[in-house]
């Protein structure tokens, strides 16, 4: 048994979509409501989407540290790299087109800065 979180009513398991879902059959099926769950997508991320984002944030942590260490022979630049590499996968999995851009253009950037560093 389970509480319909629209009416409050204690139903049984059969009567919801799946176990998931909290609204009961019979309250989802009102007109209105119907045309507002069709416009939202249940849905869970991916293993690629979950892996992207845990190495985006790792990519997003060392960009925000690299600045305070360029002044330490350079080690922001391979940390700007570092950091660009691993948000990468984040914005390509999430079609960020404008981000993958500049990402290739830090890329660039900062491997130029090291080559001729060298």
């Amino acid at each position: 048994m389970r509480r319909c979180n629209v009416c409050g009513k204690e139903k049984l398991n059969s009567k919801f979509k799946h176990v998931k879902k909290k609204t009961c059959l019979r309250c989802e099926t009102i007109w209105w409501r119907q045309i507002l769950r069709a416009m939202v997508i249940e849905r869970q991320l991916t293993p690629v989407e979950r892996l992207a984002n845990r190495s985006g944030y790792m990519g997003s942590a060392f960009l925000m540290i690299s600045p305070y260490l360029l002044p330490y022979d350079g080690l922001g630049a391979y940390t700007y790299l570092l950091g660009a590499l691993l948000s990468l996968p984040q914005v390509w999995v999430a079609k960020q087109w404008n981000i993958v851009a500049l990402n290739f253009n830090l890329l660039i950037g900062y491997g130029i800065y090291i080559y001729t560093a060298l």
